[in-house]
């Protein structure tokens, strides 16, 4: 599959223009577009650069009883655990984002194994799980 590219994250949202602004603020997000669907709803797309999308969506209902709310680096059961973001500097995003910056786990120093690596995961307005990573390198 040479072609293979990948396209995108859907992330369903209790208020988008929320979700939207966590990401346009903190992660360098742009809305690329909007569509309509009807009633007040809208599918929005996020870009950051050149290829990573995210696409928002109402909630059409809330986490199904007894599912444990995310903690710590994400659900460890079947599903998406979280997503990961790259930065320069951990300590300096988590301070620009302020109380936004509501940390589930760390910030952590893997230094032992890559030197220069440091994570913290933090929840987005959703519940979701969002790592955010600087050092790592493959």
């Amino acid at each position: 599959m040479a072609d293979l590219v990948f396209s995108h994250i859907a992330l369903s949202c209790n208020d988008i223009a929320v979700t939207e602004q966590f990401y346009t603020t903190h992660f360098g997000f742009q809305r690329s577009r909007a569509i309509p669907l009807g009633e007040g709803n809208e599918i929005v797309f996020l870009k950051n650069g050149q290829s990573v999308y995210l696409e928002l969506f109402k909630a059409e209902g809330s986490r199904p009883e007894g599912t444990p709310e995310a903690v710590a680096d994400g659900p460890h059961y079947t599903g998406v655990r979280h997503i990961a973001f790259q930065v320069t500097d951990v300590d300096a995003t988590i301070s620009a984002m302020g109380d936004a910056a509501n940390a589930t786990l760390g910030p952590l120093d893997f230094s032992d194994f890559i030197p220069g690596w440091k994570t913290i995961w933090v929840k987005d307005p959703d519940g979701n799980i969002v790592e955010i990573s600087q050092g790592y390198h493959d």
